[in-house]
């Protein structure tokens, strides 16, 4: 359930530390700013936007049908319902992140955000297309079987993947004890890591402390700089090519299985 919907003062707020961010790169550490890149990640987010609205309406049904089916209701009204909901929201997404980079099936969409070799704001909005098929949401539905209203659900998934956009940098250091609870950049740059030492490690969204709870947690390392992107690239700036590469790449081995058990196998393992 990745999907990018904005509302004009929080575009204006990301557009703003994009600029910055680019400004910073070229005049200040002198890094420079990969364009091309920038563009092949506003394509992907253009197509998340268009393919993620034809999924929602798909995705509100079954919500809606699940709240139906609840034995109990949280009042929507109540502070304590949006507390209990951010954690549980929290623990959900964490499960379902986790999940995507242990389950090639999930992965398949996920990839794509994990496609970027530098770390940069506008690499947060490089999102799958194909989520309603990948099954994410299927961590979030039964936090609306449990009672919670759908459009909790949504608004605190929202914020939490908004808020995730403000960790896709290398222009923020380490926030000190705010490191403890909070997903942080460092924290994030760490999972975008493709170095063996960073692999499959800070899964959080708000959150760090299902990472810390469950062992997945590794901190930013100053002997082990960060390579970013995947270990096995595309081989493409293609936004196309970067959105269905890995499902080309999966299909193209469940060809191969030789039976359902083995399809299964190589669908469900991990990447």
């Amino acid at each position: 359930m990745e999907h990018l919907g904005r509302s004009p003062v929080l575009l204006l707020t990301m557009l703003a530390f994009v600029l910055g961010e680019a400004a910073w790169r070229t005049l200040i550490v002198r890094r420079g700013y990969n364009v091309r890149g920038a563009f092949v990640s506003l394509g992907l987010g253009a197509g998340n936007v268009l393919f993620g609205s034809a999924q929602a309406v798909v995705l509100a049904a079954i919500f809606l049908g699940a709240a139906r089916l609840a034995p109990v209701r949280w009042p929507l009204g109540d502070w304590k319902t949006w507390l209990a909901g951010f954690l549980a929201v929290e623990f959900a997404y964490y499960l379902f992140h986790r999940a995507s980079h242990r389950v090639r099936w999930i992965w398949a969409s996920h990839a794509v955000h994990h496609s970027p070799d530098e770390m940069t704001f506008l690499s947060a909005i490089r999102l799958g297309w194909t989520n309603l098929l990948s099954g994410g949401w299927l961590f979030q539905w039964p936090l609306v079987l449990a009672g919670f209203d759908p459009r909790l659900v949504f608004a605190l998934l929202a914020f939490n993947l908004h808020y995730q956009f403000f960790l896709h940098t290398e222009s923020i250091g380490r926030l000190g004890p705010l490191e403890w609870v909070l997903n942080t950049p460092a924290h994030h740059r760490v999972h975008h890591g493709s170095n063996a030492a960073y692999l499959d490690r800070n899964f959080g969204g708000v959150l760090i402390v299902f990472d810390r709870l469950f062992g997945t947690f590794a901190a930013e390392r100053p002997d082990e700089p960060i390579r970013y992107g995947l270990v096995h690239p595309f081989g493409t700036n293609n936004p196309l090519g970067i959105a269905f590469g890995e499902w080309r790449r999966l299909l193209r081995d469940l060809r191969g299985a030789g039976s359902l058990r083995n399809a299964a196998r190589i669908a469900l393992g991990a990447p």
